[in-house]
């Protein structure tokens, strides 16, 4: 395949990324100078490298391979456990500073178009219910983004985790509408998030 016509494919793939925007980013980096394109090059490759997985709550991370600082933390709130789309959901949350407790991060919202729940960490979610309980957890929070696939993907989870929370004593809640519907978690300001804590049923 044509150089071109292959990075234009790949930029394709990124979230919200269209033909003609991908286009224009290609377009873009054959008119940077050459150190440009290698920095970035250099930066991708580097996130295999340097970039890890917490095996507890899912996060991307760039400590040494384990834990992250997150979930390392003796001083986070362990009765609490945040359920979130993704990684910048959960850095929209930790700006907030309003939320101290842990945090599971569930790979994306089901897909209107198909229900799929492919890609979704829901067994892992589910399976580390019990040995957080354990340790102390007494409310799942689903921090979705208040639109049609968050809301979906609340009720999917609702259901999925009903008998693990009854046999623990656990309240699942959902974030107040101190988002606005259709919003994104991650763009929300400090005080939103808040809002929408403080009100979560």
């Amino acid at each position: 395949m044509d150089p071109i016509e292959r990075l234009t494919a790949i930029f394709e793939k990124f979230p919200g990324i269209g033909p003609r925007q991908a286009g224009r980013f290609v377009q873009f980096l054959l008119r940077s100078p050459q150190g440009l394109r290698r920095e970035l090059g250099s930066g991708v490759e580097s996130l295999s490298a340097s970039v890890h997985q917490c095996p507890e709550c899912m996060r991307y991370h760039t400590g040494k391979k384990g834990s992250c600082s997150i979930c390392e933390n003796p001083k986070r709130d362990s009765s609490l456990l945040a359920v979130v789309a993704n990684d910048t959901d959960l850095l929209a949350m930790e700006r907030s500073g309003t939320y101290r407790g842990r945090y599971f991060v569930l790979g994306g919202t089901v897909s209107l178009t198909s229900e799929k729940m492919t890609g979704l960490r829901l067994r892992e979610m589910i399976a580390c219910v019990p040995k957080l309980a354990k340790n102390g957890l007494k409310e799942i929070i689903l921090a979705f983004p208040a639109n049609p696939e968050g809301d979906v993907t609340a009720i999917h989870l609702k259901e999925d985790l009903a008998a693990t929370a009854q046999e623990h004593k656990l309240i699942i809640t959902s974030l107040g509408r101190g988002l606005s519907t259709g919003s994104e978690l991650e763009y929300a300001d400090p005080d939103t998030i808040k809002n929408a804590l403080d009100s979560r049923r």
